[in-house]
């Protein structure tokens, strides 16, 4: 996937050790001067506190949620617990020396959670606190709804080393002898991540078992690991997890992961997707333990086919495509009842919460705005979902399952919205050259002034076919754009999802076609605003993005003064002999180059001759996906053609830019980039 993830912040390939430094004071603080200001700034955007896992009470009465500070001068990170009534009322800060996953157990009346790497317990106040023996090594958890037992992942060595098989521990030498070596931003560190499932009672773990025991394949599936594809049934007898059995070649050409059902008391297990080609994913059982229902995608190699809601029925193992006719992806799914379900679809520009069933299978939208919603949990009739905007940091909300309402329950960042103006996001759309209707979201700078004239910067999406929604993201932050006195605008061109299927995979093989046409028409559009300055237009982007802001210096014809890419393609050959998710190009690029498909006349590099116009181009050296020798031929070829440009390396990032201080200078560096040529 050459996708850039930015709706919230997560980390590249495996789970960071956790951080020795701590932060004692987790207040929101701004300073006279950043008062004074009253807009987004690099330093205020880490001032953001970051909401993370959150979990509903048994009887709906109650969520608990964790939040990470984190300090700039340090980098450290403070993650802690707090506690919330769903009616409204007084926040409560369970823990004070860390915490993070909060997971409810004994019918509500406890907290599990993980403090510096140690699974603990705590009473539901927040009192009693103590680590939990016999665990150690682990990386995520989960209680079963009897309490009785806990599955928990590990990272399992299974493969030999160099040094091991020569007897030489200081030599530093890899051998390899298949694809799949290293993957988004880590080498292969010879072990797999395995599920485990315990004995547990409130004070200790034992018995432990691998129940992917001598298996070389990983749950949950690399490189994100989401612990959404391991689940519990609700009587604690079966563990559903989502694994890819291909190893080497087959690994990398193909997306065909399962979901396996697996019978604690007996060992026994069954695929319950087998014979389905593409991804399946994220199992949830339905209240009564009798049916799971997924995510599945239908074509082998395509990561980015439909993602259709399917149910699986366990007493006759028959599967149901529930969503059948349904063009959008579904994600995020939550049983109301045995027969009632919620998910979330990125829908015409937004994320929004919506419902079937198992009888009629009608598809209802049951919530939604100039906002994203995705559902967090959903018990006894309450649901919480998580809400977010381009001008809204993630915060937890209520959403009424009858009348759509929705309800704030924390307010993180209150501090910070009190002091910082937002500028206003409005939705325009607009006419393609061949007649479509493109929309996009248009971002003005704090006090815009219709009577001025403002530079502009196109922003152009990764993906290629992700979701141009009301993301909120900590790099591409699009009211800072706004706070630098940037008009910003948005285009869900051909290729993103939320508009239908055909709309999001017309841009497969035609790269540089009709995707790239709708990026010029926006432009063109927005260049007649009497309020653009179309002398003083930049284009920016990351990952497809990236690749995007490269073909464009090719074809723009004088439209833009000024382009940021990111982590981009530039050189379509040598990129497919260096990226490891084959799957990735075999689709988009129509396979691989020695076959001379026709999408390869896409690459950017083919048009260098017509680049005129000053580029930066920043990329990390752990960027595997799309390696950072893409961005260094782009750097070169521009400076050999006299263009003026920069480069921004970081030594110690993967395809996204996640140290604090790094992610401060990546700021400060864009915007005077920017400054420099549109100002």
């Amino acid at each position: 996937m050459m996708t850039c993830i930015i709706m919230i912040m997560i980390s590249c390939g495996k789970k960071a050790p956790v951080a020795t430094r701590q932060i004692t004071d987790e207040k929101i603080i701004l300073s006279p001067e950043e008062k004074a200001k009253g807009v987004m700034t690099p330093e205020i955007l880490w001032k953001f506190r970051r909401l993370g896992t959150a979990a509903l009470s048994p009887d709906g009465s109650t969520v608990i949620y964790s939040v990470t500070g984190i300090d700039l001068k340090s980098e450290a990170r403070q993650t802690n617990i707090y506690k919330t009534p769903i009616t409204g009322g007084e926040t409560l800060k369970l823990t004070t020396e860390g915490g993070s996953s909060p997971q409810w157990f004994g019918n509500g009346k406890k907290i599990a959670f993980i403090r510096g790497g140690d699974l603990y317990t705590m009473n539901s106040d927040g009192s009693g606190q103590k680590k939990v023996d016999g665990l150690s090594d682990f990386e995520i958890f989960s209680i079963s709804p009897a309490n009785d037992r806990i599955l928990f992942t590990r990272r399992v060595k299974l493969d030999q080393t160099a040094n091991e098989k020569h007897g030489l521990p200081k030599a530093k030498v890899r051998i390899i002898d298949d694809l799949m070596y290293r993957h988004w931003n880590y080498w292969s560190d010879y072990s797999y991540s395995h599920v485990f499932v315990a004995s547990f009672t409130d004070g200790s773990v034992s018995g432990e078992k691998d129940i992917m025991e001598g298996q070389k394949f990983e749950s949950p599936l690399s490189p994100y690991f989401d612990e959404a594809e391991i689940t519990w049934s609700p009587d604690g007898r079966y563990i559903a997890y989502t694994t890819k059995r291909l190893r080497g070649k087959e690994d990398a050409l193909s997306t065909n992961s399962d979901i396996f059902l697996y019978d604690i008391s007996t060992g026994n297990e069954i695929n319950i997707s087998a014979g389905n080609m593409g991804y399946d994913r994220n199992p949830v059982f339905s209240p009564d333990g009798s049916k799971i229902a997924y995510q599945s995608m239908e074509r082998d190699g395509y990561e980015s086919d439909l993602d259709r809601l399917f149910v699986y029925d366990i007493p006759t193992g028959k599967r149901a495509w529930i969503t059948e006719g349904w063009t959008f992806d579904v994600s995020a799914i939550n049983w109301s009842d045995d027969a009632t379900l919620f998910f979330s679809c990125a829908h015409l520009g937004t994320l929004k919460i919506f419902r079937t069933n198992l009888t009629d299978r009608e598809i209802v939208e049951v919530a939604g705005g100039n906002y994203d919603l995705s559902p967090v949990s959903l018990k006894s009739g309450i649901l919480v979902a998580q809400q977010n905007s381009m001008s809204m940091a993630p915060e937890l909300v209520t959403v009424d399952i009858n009348t759509g309402e929705v309800r704030h329950l924390s307010s993180i960042n209150k501090a910070i919205y009190e002091s910082v103006k937002m500028g206003e996001v409005s939705e325009k759309y607009i006419r393609t050259k061949d007649g479509k209707d493109l929309q996009m979201w248009v971002i003005y700078p704090p006090d815009f002034d219709a009577s001025k004239k403002y530079p502009a910067l196109l922003f152009c999406l990764g993906g290629p076919q992700s979701a141009l929604t009301q993301f909120w993201s900590y790099r591409w932050n699009f009211q800072m754009m706004a706070a630098n006195g940037y008009i910003v605008y948005a285009p869900n061109r051909r290729g993103v999802a939320g508009f239908g299927q055909e709309w999001k995979e017309q841009i497969s093989g035609d790269y540089g076609g009709l995707n790239m046409q709708d990026y010029l028409d926006a432009t063109d559009a927005m260049a007649r605003e009497p309020y653009v300055d179309a002398s003083r237009m930049g284009a920016v982007g990351a990952s497809y993005g990236g690749y995007s802001v490269f073909y464009l210096a090719g074809i723009h014809e004088k439209r833009f003064k000024a382009f940021i890419s990111h982590c981009g393609v530039f050189n379509f050959v040598s990129e497919y002999g260096s990226t490891e998710e084959m799957w990735f190009p075999n689709k988009d690029y129509e396979g691989p180059y020695w076959e001379n498909h026709k999408s390869y006349k896409f690459s950017p590099h083919l048009l260098v001759r017509n680049w005129d116009t000053p580029i930066m181009i920043i990329t990390g050296a752990n960027d595997f996906r799309i390696p950072y020798t893409q961005s260094l031929e782009a750097f070169q070829a521009a400076r050999l053609r006299d263009i003026p440009a920069r480069l921004l390396f970081f030594e110690d990032e993967c395809h996204w830019v996640l140290k604090p201080q790094n992610a401060v200078i990546w700021q400060r560096e864009f915007f005077e980039w920017l400054d420099a040529w549109l100002k």
